[in-house]
């Protein structure tokens, strides 16, 4: 079979460890955009964290698309054009931050380019390590705010964060979508927000089947698109939620896991 597209998640899947693109992934890329594979970026980091991979990947070039913030943003790389963007307001990130206080976790979102916090934490610090982006401090979290906000996260340790996850649902129930991205990471998005209603979009305007699209993920934020794609392959290094429902497992991130899937369905 033929396929057209292929979505990939960033983190522990196209990315080895160090957050570098090892070259057979970038290899494959190249040969399957050049045979007319559209490539996409679906990721839970924000757009600025994104584009120095869509350019060594030369999305430009080739018509690439990235879908940013867990879906909250698609862009269109040869033209840089917002084809699809949705928020959070004010009002709900206001209530997430008195969650968070309540439920004892750290919180941020973004202003701009910026990271906005209140709590001097490490997983904050690490979120601007992996996403390149600065730490704005602020003593009223809630004044500092910005009519809408792409996301926010709730950050604690793995522990504490899944049992804060639990206890969050009845209040969250469908106002909002709630994901656990890294183990420390718990995100909150509009209700209309996850990767695979981002991509149901993308294809509905590119006029591409789903089934034939190949999607490769390894978190719980890539359930759903690993759920709709034609082929959904986790990685050897995925949780098992995602391994479960997968079509395929190819090899972990650090042994260039994403190379094998494209050599495998697209390049064989």
């Amino acid at each position: 079979m033929s396929y057209k597209m292929v979505i990939l998640d960033l983190d522990d899947t196209l990315l080895l460890n160090n957050g570098k693109i090892p070259e057979g992934n970038k290899k494959a890329l190249k040969l399957a955009q050049e045979k007319g594979v559209k490539v996409v970026l679906a990721s839970g980091r924000p757009e600025f964290a994104i584009k120095d991979i869509a350019n060594e990947l030369e999305l430009e070039k080739y018509g690439g698309y990235v879908i940013a913030y867990n879906g909250s943003r698609v862009i269109d790389y040869k033209t840089k054009e917002v084809l699809y963007e949705i928020d959070l307001t004010r009002e709900q990130v206001a209530e997430l931050y008195d969650l968070a206080i309540k439920h004892e976790n750290y919180i941020h979102t973004y202003v701009g380019d910026e990271i906005l916090t209140c709590h001097d934490n490490p997983y904050t610090y690490i979120e601007s390590e992996i996403t390149g982006m600065k730490i704005k401090m602020c003593d009223d979290f809630v004044a500092s705010l910005p009519e809408k906000c792409v996301k926010v996260i709730m950050l604690q340790a793995p522990e504490h964060l899944k049992e804060a996850q639990e206890m969050l649902k009845p209040k969250i129930k469908d106002k909002m979508t709630m994901t656990i991205t890294k183990p420390y990471f718990l995100e909150f998005m509009n209700k209309d927000v996850d990767k695979s209603k981002s991509i149901v979009r993308l294809c509905e305007k590119l006029g591409i089947d789903l089934k034939d699209i190949i999607a490769i993920g390894d978190s719980y934020n890539d359930l759903s698109m690993i759920e709709i794609a034609g082929v959904g392959i986790a990685m050897e290094n995925a949780v098992e939620e995602v391994k479960k429902i997968a079509d395929y497992i190819t090899d972990t991130n650090e042994n260039e896991g994403v190379a094998k899937a494209i050599e495998k369905y697209i390049l064989k």
